[in-house]
């Protein structure tokens, strides 16, 4: 049996963010595609970084007399983490764990594909367990 691998559980839709999006509609946003976060684009359309609500909710923590962010890529954590597609569940699994991440960006070749969040690798087990 072929191991489960990105390319088969990842969602295909690659839904990300221009960082100069203002925040109030970076969280329209998340909540119209429901999603908890999303990776970010710079001008040329080159992944930066990842953003997602806890982002948001750091920014509305904050103490009042701060400067408040306005942007996307005020807010967002640089840097995105991504595997291939032909990278396995355990593989994946194993470094969302180890870096304590939600979501991975799922690469072929250059090219973003798809991504793998942890509602994912969750929605699986649920499966495995069901059958």
């Amino acid at each position: 049996m072929r191991p489960i691998t990105a390319s088969d559980l990842m969602n295909p839709l690659v839904l990300a963010v221009p960082g100069e999006m203002p925040i109030r509609g970076l969280a329209s946003f998340l909540i119209e595609n429901e999603i908890t976060g999303a990776p970010v684009q710079d001008t040329l359309g080159r992944l930066v970084g990842v953003v997602s609500m806890v982002d948001i909710a750091a920014v509305l923590a904050r103490e009042s007399g701060e400067e408040e962010p306005q942007t996307v890529a005020e807010i967002m954590s640089p840097g995105v983490v991504t595997v291939r597609e032909e990278a396995t569940v355990s593989e994946i699994a194993s470094l969302m764990l180890s870096r304590h991440l939600h979501r991975v960006v799922v690469l072929r070749g250059d090219e973003a594909v798809g991504v793998i969040s942890t509602t994912d690798l969750l929605g699986l087990l649920l499966e495995e367990h069901q059958n």
